[in-house]
């Protein structure tokens, strides 16, 4: 069969053969040798040089296509190239064959033109060869498609000539400019015939390259399955294009053409003998074990927990079996994942860390320490620098971000994150190819967004959260890491602003990125709008839950919101035991974060219970975190709470004391209010300003008075009343 003058052949028993985009490329090469060094420039030259690599791997592209990429280099040799091509086309088939002829002139002579082992030299030995094999049939019907190669390329000029003629603006002028180039990459597969063995090779390793590092310059997710069926059709045992196709189906959460892909591909490289070939006789064994974890990551991506299971319990069998301890290692990190997911997942993973010291493996769980962390971060990461392992090294930046973040260090996570999008990547990548959109980088870019929203610097975090979105867009693979950032910040803002119906119904969003983060929200909201019931028994079954699945952090965000509950529904005695729970979790994991909100909850309940002295010299050991490393609303509230109970504790005070500690309470409350005023909480600015008017009038100031009484009122009158804890306490 033969299609665009191309033999097809079920497998790439030929290294390549002649296309008319080859024998355009051809003549180009033939141009170069012909022109002088003095006809073209230097630059133009080099030009030249670098474009040619890409047009001897990549796939067949239009003649247009290759005339314009001719003439950006070099306009004069465009020109020739051009007049050549028509020159053959319009003429007879001798002119194509004694150009053939005349090609192996270019290696005779003392100094050849060309070297035959340089790649320009087997590009066109391996073309000289490939064309002496066609019949007389065949090089007719090569002959044939040049002509037609060449007419579909003149029409295509000429329609780019009035294109280019009816656009008049400029603005107009780049909107075409940009259509025209989409489009012209889909041809420049769709134009082709089957590709050789080295354009396939090229081909793939290319789009691979691009799904992992930059998506969005990748063929869209219909393109690419095309030209691998393309591919597939003559070529069936090509195992990397079956697992191309397997990444390609989970752009599009496709889990049964991924599984399938996924299947095919270890099928045919155990049929290949391509891993045995590498690793000797245990080439067959290894291509088992990693097709079952490979099996169990995707149904773990799917949310198929059970079937991950099993299948990564089949890989860890025959992995011992051939003491594979690299193949342990990364069924450990499987189990870890599956842990999270899985409740009964940990009687697994427990075992495996045993039987991971055992194979001296780094333990994935073993309750360390922070420094014990982050030691052993430090001695993996002189293993990744020492062998220039990038990847690797971006996901340990990573997760010393989020480390540093669950510890409450909110710095040193923005350090991470500064450090890990200013590296310069270890990898070499092609020219306009942006490098690193990775997992690591979008988990990064979200802790970045969240850290500038917890400091009230929003537009800052939607300008971090509009460059995810463009990086990832919402069909890549990432996309859900940037989401949930997202939908959390808007549903921070909405409740500091007291907009409880937008934030339920951001809820729906979070739960459908993340289930635990959504019911806890839901919670929240419920909380705020004074459902008691309703949330205290949402977050009972969350806290069973989440020590089932032993989410520690969740666990003491949730015994967080239901010990004030209790003190909210007038019962602070049966909230202490629930807050040292929380404090005794948060000191054993060493969360500070978690912690210092603990302490000023428990000063909060000292303080309900009419002991304030206390709760100052409690909040005394947890502001300085707070201050250092809080969030800004966390601030507004401790300094709210300090004012709180200097107020409580001045009551016995001789009158000149007890007028210098208001003093210093409205000062505190003063840099509350601006702490709030940050992240635009105006029912806690509501809450400062009744404190602040009450404490000026006791002191006899009467302006002051009156400015915060009408501020008061303003904001009372914006917001809905759902009730101000303390405010008749004090």
């Amino acid at each position: 069969m033969m299609t665009n003058g191309v033999v097809h052949a079920n497998v790439f028993g030929i290294k390549d053969w002649v296309t008319p985009y080859k024998i355009a490329v051809l003549v180009l090469l033939n141009e170069m040798g012909r022109t002088g060094e003095g006809a073209v420039s230097l630059m133009e030259r080099r030009r030249l040089n670098q474009l040619l690599l890409p047009l001897l791997q990549g796939p067949d592209i239009t003649l247009s296509k290759l005339y314009k990429l001719i003439e950006e280099s070099c306009p004069q040799l465009a020109n020739s190239v051009q007049i050549r091509i028509k020159l053959m086309a319009e003429g007879e088939l001798k002119d194509m064959e004694q150009f053939f002829d005349d090609l192996s002139d270019s290696f005779s002579g003392t100094e050849p033109e060309v070297h035959k082992t340089s790649v320009v030299g087997l590009f066109l030995r391996h073309m000289i060869l490939a064309y002496s094999k066609l019949s007389f049939s065949q090089v007719f019907k090569l002959y044939t498609a040049l002509q037609q190669y060449f007419q579909n390329g003149e029409k295509k000029t000429v329609e780019d000539a009035d294109m280019d003629l009816a656009s008049r603006e400029e603005s107009e002028r780049k909107m075409e400019k940009e259509e025209l180039d989409v489009s012209v990459r889909e041809e420049e597969v769709s134009c082709s015939g089957p590709l050789s063995q080295k354009q396939a090779e090229f081909f793939l390793s290319q789009q691979a390259s691009l799904l992992k590092n930059d998506e969005t310059k990748a063929l869209t997710p219909a393109s690419l399955q095309k030209e691998l069926n393309n591919l597939l059709k003559f070529n069936p045992d090509f195992a990397e294009a079956h697992y191309l196709s397997y990444l390609n189906n989970l752009r599009v959460q496709d889990v049964f053409s991924s599984t399938h892909s996924l299947l095919h591909y270890f099928d045919r490289l155990i049929l290949t003998g391509a891993e045995s070939k590498s690793n000797g006789e245990e080439g067959y064994g290894r291509s088992l074990r990693y097709a079952a974890l490979n099996l169990a990551a995707l149904h773990c991506r799917f949310g198929h927990y059970q079937q991950a299971e099993l299948a990564l319990q089949e890989a860890i069998r025959i992995a011992q079996e051939s003491n594979d301890h690299v193949c342990l290692q990364h069924c450990l990190s499987w189990l870890y994942v599956l842990g999270q997911k899985r409740s009964d997942s940990y009687v697994l993973l427990e075992h495996s860390v045993k039987k991971a010291v055992h194979f001296g493996l780094p333990r994935a769980f073993a309750g360390k320490t922070a420094n014990k962390l982050m030691d052993a971060l430090k001695d993996s990461d002189l293993l990744h620098w020492k062998h220039s392992l990038s990847e690797l090294i971006d996901i340990s930046i990573a997760q010393k971000t989020a480390i540093w973040r669950l510890y409450g260090r909110s710095t040193m996570a923005l350090q991470q994150a500064q450090l890990l999008l200013s590296m310069n990547s270890l990898e070499s990548v092609n020219a306009g190819v942006q490098q690193n959109n990775t997992e690591s980088f979008a988990v990064a870019l979200g802790h970045l967004a969240e850290l500038h929203a917890e400091q009230g610097c929003f537009a800052a975090a939607s300008e971090v959260l509009k460059h995810l979105k463009e990086r990832f867009p919402p069909n890549s693979q990432h996309a859900q890491l940037w989401m949930l950032c997202d939908q959390k910040i808007q549903f921070d803002r909405a409740m500091n602003d007291g907009k409880y119906h937008l934030a339920d119904s951001i809820v729906t969003g979070i739960t459908a990125l993340n289930s635990i983060e959504g019911v806890y929200r839901k919670a929240i909201v419920l909380q705020a709008q004074n459902q008691m019931s309703e949330a205290h028994k949402l977050l009972q079954k969350l806290l069973i839950h989440c020590q089932k699945i032993r989410n520690t952090e969740m666990v003491i965000s949730v015994l967080l919101s239901v010990a004030e509950l209790y003190w909210r529904s007038s019962s602070p005695t049966i909230a202490l035991p629930v807050l040292l729970q929380a404090l005794a979790l948060s000191k054993e994991y060493r969360l500070q974060h978690l912690a210092s909100e603990t302490v000023l909850n428990l000063a909060f309940a000292q303080l309900i219970l009419g002991i304030p002295e206390q709760a100052l010299s409690l909040l005394h050991m947890a502001i300085e975190p707070i201050l250092a490393d809080g969030a800004v609303l966390d601030k507004g509230r401790a300094m709210f709470l300090v004012a709180k109970c200097q107020v409580a504790s001045a009551a016995s005070y001789e009158p000149l004391k007890k007028a210098a500690v208001l003093e210093a309470a409205i000062e505190n409350l003063s840099e509350a209010k601006n702490y709030f005023a940050k992240v635009d909480c105006k029912e806690q600015i509501r809450d400062v300003v009744y404190f602040q008017a009450r404490l000026y009038h006791t002191l006899g100031k009467t302006q002051e008075r009156n400015r915060c009484a009408m501020l008061f009122r303003q904001l009372h009158q914006d917001l809905p009343f759902h009730g101000v804890p303390l405010i008749n306490l004090l």
